[in-house]
């Protein structure tokens, strides 16, 4: 089961959670949303730490984090 679950359409593809991730488990989707930004999405790399670092740092509240 993933980990961290993003409302893709909510996201406006500002980075932060990327950037906030110490294990490099999101990355930019190579797809755009309704609204025509590049979400970042959960690459499952086992890594994941279900810290909410990501969870943190989204101003759209669009990452959900199961442990």
């Amino acid at each position: 089961m993933e980990k961290v679950i993003i409302d893709v359409e909510k996201c406006k593809g500002c980075l932060l959670c990327i950037e906030a991730c110490p294990k490099k488990c999101l990355v930019v989707s190579d797809t755009f949303n309704k609204a025509g930004y590049r979400p970042a999405v959960f690459k499952d790399t086992g890594t994941c730490l279900s810290c909410g670092f990501c969870y943190q740092m989204c101003p759209d509240v669009a990452i959900e984090i199961y442990k």
